[in-house]
């Protein structure tokens, strides 16, 4: 999707494989899944073949401290933004397939809006999933690697009922396709990402372009919609912050119901940092209810005539929400954005009822390139797994595992080698006139949105591996 995308699929996305001179070969998106369905003699069932999650990295993070982005930006001005390689000091362990899986860190909301009988129910807890799907990226400032043409990723977690499967299914533009399925059987999700991505001087803003799409059978719906924009902002000084913002409209493609999301831009004060403000409608128009909170902390649900009641009030200066003091007005700083101080948690409106709430990082997260528990996780390569897994999948790249391990100069290393390899392939097939093929997903046309998407072709956990590519 986004994510992308999002990120934070944003972070610094000024990657590529290409040095200054190259032709732009940024690129990354997408996840792929990992079957757990292995033989476990009955064990308790396990995780992509892990019984027990790990909880933190193998090392702790490099200090970007003595790198500065602008000694490397400012001899390539001019140039396209993806043709500009940075060190590998600027990522995080993660391809951006494995960024992509992040979406599925609450699937239980997935799972309740199978089980909600009210398709405004339904509506409120899939706009609080579409909210979660991009939380992971707050304080995500480390950019993931741009995955290699035909990586792939999978993901089975038994105990979150799903299994997922992704590719980059294209270099130019930089696309990455996924496919999540319920292991219940109740639903689907996927999409195709391909972010694009802007730099104004001072940040870096990802447009996650693509659409995601979430089929629930037992109600026949399908849900469609777009990740908000993101960027990231102190590239050259200061401290890196992100926000997101734009409108994000779910459609139930079965009802005619919308979800209007507007993730709200900080604002010359900072109040709106984070905040998330929308309504739910029925097909006749009609406002259902308002949905608002922060996307780094929660989302609730209300009655628009309560909501309209609240703001009144509110203007009144008669609400039992805390004020905030008057604000100083903001010194002109040209060298940095300054982050907004983070305001008060979210002022929950009597009558609401909460939809979502973030979950805790873990207590050494700082340490760790911001990753949530989930984000953990992904990367995880246990004894076994390597002779059930695709050869391209993403954990056994090794300038991620390098990094991961704290190996700096190997992953430097492994990453130029890679995408050395990756150029040769390409003038290979082009020498021979070949095209490339994608291995699990075919571009093809969403049903519901009627645009062009990259859809799952299915086969992946028959674990049939004797034609993917050589890219590692």
């Amino acid at each position: 999707p986004q994510s992308v995308d999002e990120f934070n699929y944003v972070v610094l996305c000024l990657d590529s494989d290409e040095s200054c001179e190259g032709t732009s070969e940024g690129s990354f998106k997408d996840a792929v899944v990992y079957d757990g369905a292995q033989k476990n003699n009955g064990a308790v069932p396990q995780e992509n073949g892990i019984k027990k999650h790990r909880s933190s990295l193998p090392a702790p993070m490099f200090s970007r401290n003595d790198f500065s982005v602008w000694s490397i930006l400012k001899k390539c001005i001019g140039l396209e933004l993806s043709k500009i390689t940075m060190p590998i000091v600027f990522n995080e362990p993660l391809s951006f397939l494995q960024r992509i899986s992040e979406y599925m860190e609450h699937t239980y909301l997935i799972q309740k809006a199978c089980s909600q009988s009210d398709s405004i129910e339904r509506m409120q807890t899939v706009a609080a999933f579409a909210v979660s799907a991009v939380a992971s990226q707050w304080d995500r400032t480390g950019k993931p690697f741009n995955p290699l043409l035909g990586e792939t990723y999978e993901l089975t977690r038994e105990d979150q009922g799903f299994r997922l499967i992704s590719e980059q299914v294209s270099h130019h533009p930089p696309i990455s396709a996924f496919h999540t399925e319920s292991l219940a059987g109740d639903f689907v999700f996927h999409g195709s990402i391909y972010p694009k991505l802007k730099f104004w001087g001072k940040s870096v803003e990802a447009e996650p372009k693509g659409t995601i799409t979430l089929e629930i059978y037992k109600h026949k719906e399908a849900y469609t919609w777009t990740n908000p924009f993101c960027c990231v902002h102190n590239i050259i000084l200061g401290k890196l912050w992100i926000e997101q913002y734009g409108t994000v409209e779910i459609v139930n493609h079965s009802t005619g119901e919308k979800c209007v999301l507007n993730f709200k831009p900080c604002g010359m004060f900072g109040k709106e940092l984070h905040r998330v403000e929308g309504y739910i409608q029925d097909k006749s128009k009609k406002k259902r209810c308002v949905i608002y909170g922060k996307w780094t902390e929660c989302m609730w649900s209300v009655d628009p005539q309560v909501y309209e009641a609240h703001r009144k009030l509110e203007k009144k200066g008669t609400t039992d929400t805390k004020k905030q003091k008057p604000e100083e007005p903001e010194s002109v700083n040209e060298d940095a954005d300054e982050m907004p101080e983070v305001q008060e948690t979210v002022a929950v409106i009597p009558g609401s009822t909460l939809l979502w709430r973030i979950s805790s990082r873990p207590p050494h997260s700082a340490e760790m390139y911001n990753f949530t528990n989930f984000a953990v996780t992904l990367n995880e390569l246990e004894p076994g797994m390597e002779g059930v897994l695709a050869p391209t999948d993403c954990r056994l790249r090794p300038d991620i595992r390098a990094m991961e391990n704290g190996n700096m100069d190997e992953a430097s290393r492994e990453k130029e080698r890679l995408e050395e390899k990756q150029r040769a392939a390409r003038k290979e097939r082009a020498k021979d006139g070949e095209e490339w093929s994608t291995r699990w997903f075919q571009l093809g046309t969403n049903p519901y949105t009627a645009s062009q998407d990259w859809l799952y072709t299915g086969g992946y956990f028959n674990r049939k591996y004797t034609d993917c590519p050589d890219i590692y």
